[in-house]
């Protein structure tokens, strides 16, 4: 006689999946969607600006993303520059504040507030502020792969302030590449070639063009953080000497408050070149 059958097991019905469940699961592929990495287009890869961050980024970290602040002009909050330098002091380290003007090769309040003015430079309203600016590097080709240098300047409270980099400049406003390059080269060489050819000689190189950004503590101004953006071409300029040669700094400014202001800036009276090898610049 066969042992009794044991009865089926109840099949126990799923309970079905709530609302809110539906609703978390919908959220996690969302995320898992939102944060998988993207494929970089060409485009992208190719007219990104190179980044290039400081040796030591540490210095950096407290630097707010330049998105996230505000921007600080001339005309709505320093009316002068003793209007500057009051909101400076208590968002710089003294010490290095101390030295603008002071310590040879740098810079005073009266040169951050004319390059405000003009649009060259603006500042984050953040602790320390930030500089940003926009600067054209115009790389001048000469014979036998060579490169004009400036190698030092000559400033108005007599100090020297020493370059050894190509000829560059801060940009205006809407300022293109090729119009900033032009003026570069009228304000710091037209002393030697003329400046009413200037356009005439200068060619820039075609596909020379890059662009990056770097950030670094500014030279001129002990303790300023500073974002630059550098656009940088190869050109040629007919005209200029072969040898070591000087060119003297033209007016910037006319007859006006500027004027009067920029005579209390220390100012570039002569500049210094010399030709060197291009792969070594």
């Amino acid at each position: 006689m066969s042992p009794p059958s044991k009865p089926p097991k109840p099949i126990l019905a799923q309970p079905s999946q709530s609302f809110s469940d539906i609703i978390f699961t919908a959220f996690s592929i969302f995320i898992l969607v939102s944060s998988s990495p993207k494929p970089s287009s060409v485009f992208f890869q190719r007219f990104t600006p190179t980044i290039s961050f400081p040796l030591n980024p540490r210095r950096f970290l407290s630097i707010p993303s330049m998105s996230s602040t505000t921007k600080i002009s001339k005309k709505h909050n320093f009316p002068n520059p003793q209007a500057l330098s009051e909101w400076l002091s208590p968002r710089l380290c003294s010490e290095s504040f101390g030295l603008w003007g002071v310590k040879a090769g740098t810079k005073n309040v009266h040169n951050l507030w004319l390059e405000i003015s003009e649009g060259e430079t603006f500042l984050d309203d953040s602790v320390p502020p930030v500089r940003t600016l926009e600067v054209v590097i115009v790389r001048i080709l000469g014979g036998g792969n060579r490169v004009l240098v400036e190698s030092h300047q000559e400033l108005s409270d007599g100090s020297v302030r020493d370059r050894c980099r190509p000829l560059s400049e801060k940009m205006k406003p809407g300022e293109s590449v090729d119009l900033a390059v032009i003026r570069a080269v009228r304000e710091e060489l037209g002393s030697i070639i003329g400046v009413g050819n200037v356009g005439d000689v200068v060619r820039i190189v075609p596909h020379s063009y890059s662009k990056k950004v770097e950030e670094r503590v500014s030279v001129s101004y002990p303790g300023l953080p500073a974002c630059y953006v550098l656009h940088t071409v190869d050109a040629l300029v007919d005209g200029l000497p072969d040898g070591e040669f000087c060119t003297e700094e033209g007016e910037e400014y006319e007859d006006s408050d500027e004027k009067k202001i920029a005579d209390g800036a220390v100012s570039c009276k002569k500049h210094y070149w010399k030709w060197m090898d291009y792969d070594s610049v």
